[in-house]
């Protein structure tokens, strides 16, 4: 009786697990494609350094228009949950703030675009209260896709910042 119980558990977990991997997503998962931020990379300060760094996923990402830096209005409200989580937080450290691109373009463009989506990111974010000692920019590029794909299906999720404390 005891070697069917712990089968029927197993054949439970295991038709959990199979039907969790059949689910469809609206969107790029925090991890997805993107690992998790850590590595060697150009800091807002010019320095090269290594960072190992976890990503917030109570942080919303914040999105953006294609070759465009400029916060756009439906992610204002992202911003101001993001800013007064960072404030409500003191103990998280040094927020990054990580700018990605889409694919289109070369790779000296796309860090550069990134980079510009990570310091308007930190502009806004320090314009709604939060101290710019508690953050800091980085650009992938277009290193780091969120959703792989060859479309605007894929690239609209791509053109992001995404958020990670270093731990």
């Amino acid at each position: 009786m005891e070697r069917r119980s712990t089968a029927l558990v197993v054949v439970a977990i295991l038709g959990l697990a199979l039907a969790s991997i059949g689910c469809q997503q609206t969107g790029p998962s925090k991890t997805a494609g993107s690992g998790d931020g850590s590595g060697e990379f150009q800091t807002d300060t010019g320095a090269v350094e290594t960072v190992v760094t976890e990503e917030l996923a109570e942080l919303k990402t914040i999105y953006f228009d294609f070759d465009d830096a400029t916060i756009r209005g439906d992610q204002r409200g992202n911003l101001k949950i993001d800013a007064d989580s960072i404030l409500a937080q003191e103990n998280l450290g040094v927020v990054t703030l990580q700018g990605n691109t889409d694919e289109r373009g070369s790779e000296e463009y796309n860090l550069a675009l990134g980079e510009r989506r990570a310091v308007s990111t930190k502009k806004y974010l320090v314009d709604l209260g939060v101290p710019s000692s508690r953050l800091r920019t980085v650009s992938f590029g277009e290193a780091k896709p969120a959703v792989a794909g060859h479309d605007e299906s894929a690239w609209k999720w791509n053109r992001r910042v995404d958020f990670a404390v270093n731990r």
